[in-house]
């Protein structure tokens, strides 16, 4: 079963309702909303596209040690993943999707990170609940997902909602500014030019990790 067909099965239990979810339909209403109006911003449309420049960055793994993308890059190309956070299942099953597709990655000579605002512990979390064997970091006020044209606010009334549900990004990113990144894959190459790029403001698509391998094997023949 392919990434996204899992994601479409989960998002169907979800949306039903089903248990354990049970989710109330106004709730469901209220996300289904909020995702349209990322979608009908455009804001997918400025994010950064395979030819533009990946800008360098230097984060925080989940035990706190400095990981810089000119260090990985030194070593091949990159792959890139920006999540939500522990807290988002859809992020998880990409987690996991990632980890599977790591030995391929590997084979091709390449690196894989993925991104989140969440807290070192929390990324301590990540990588324990999905048993992942590549670097978690910690992007503070969603700096790094900002320079990419990922970051954006989340509205006031999906501010209420996500309290209501206990949902505390604040506490989850240390970080008072309720953003966050839209779900994204990149693959960089080793002189800092992207070399594919998938940004989806729905959070409930990803690419499958089968879509970057042609990519990493244009930069391995390269």
């Amino acid at each position: 079963m392919s990434l996204q067909d899992k994601l479409d099965a989960f998002k169907a239990d979800f949306q039903a309702g089903k248990p354990p979810y049970n989710v109330p339909r106004p709730v469901i209403e209220t996300m289904q909303r909020a995702t349209a109006e990322l979608i009908a911003s455009g804001a997918a449309a400025h994010a950064l596209k395979a030819g533009d420049k990946a800008p360098a960055f230097t984060l925080g793994d989940s035990d706190g040690r400095a990981v810089s993308s000119a260090e990985l890059l030194a070593d091949g190309p990159l792959v890139v993943s920006f999540y939500r956070g522990v807290w988002c299942p859809y992020c998880n099953m990409e987690l996991q999707a990632l980890q599977a597709a790591l030995p391929t990655f590997q084979a091709l000579g390449a690196g894989l990170v993925a991104i989140s605002p969440q807290t070192a512990p929390n990324s301590r979390k990540s990588v324990r609940q999905n048993a992942l064997g590549f670097p978690i970091l910690s992007d503070p006020h969603n700096d790094v997902a900002a320079a990419f044209g990922l970051r954006f606010e989340l509205p006031d009334y999906l501010i209420e909602l996500y309290k209501g549900l206990k949902n505390d990004l604040p506490a989850f990113n240390g970080d008072p500014s309720w953003s966050l990144p839209m779900p994204a894959r990149f693959v960089i190459g080793q002189d800092g030019a992207i070399l594919y790029a998938e940004v989806n403001p729905d959070y409930t698509r990803r690419p499958e990790p089968e879509d970057m391998l042609p990519a990493l094997r244009g930069a391995r023949a390269a």
